[in-house]
């Protein structure tokens, strides 16, 4: 009995997993192509700080690069930019959504 519940339970486990990806996904996905004709992060990175930006994490998530930092304004974002533009796409501040380009 005891090896059925254990197998039982660990098939549940199974199951919740191919859902986890989806949920790692940030709010945006971008079709941007291969990442040899990406800009870098560093770009990205360096563009923001000249705009009055604090960095504090910048990943990949979707295809697009995420940010997570401090705007001019001084609101702590979540940001995400197109890699090959490095246009924002879109913005986020504890679960409101401040910005969204139309179409992403």
């Amino acid at each position: 009995m005891r090896i059925l519940f254990s197998l039982t339970l660990a098939a549940a486990a199974l199951a919740v997993l191919p859902a986890s990806p989806a949920h790692a996904t940030g709010a945006v996905k971008c079709k941007a192509g291969p990442e040899s004709g990406w800009k870098s992060r560093g770009e990205l990175e360096a563009k923001l700080k000249k705009d009055g930006w604090q960095i504090r994490k910048s990943k990949v998530d979707g295809g697009c690069y995420e940010v997570y930092g401090t705007t001019p304004e001084g609101q702590r974002v979540e940001a995400y930019f197109h890699p090959v533009t490095l246009e924002k796409l879109y913005v986020a501040a504890r679960g409101k959504v401040l910005f969204r380009k139309p179409g992403y």
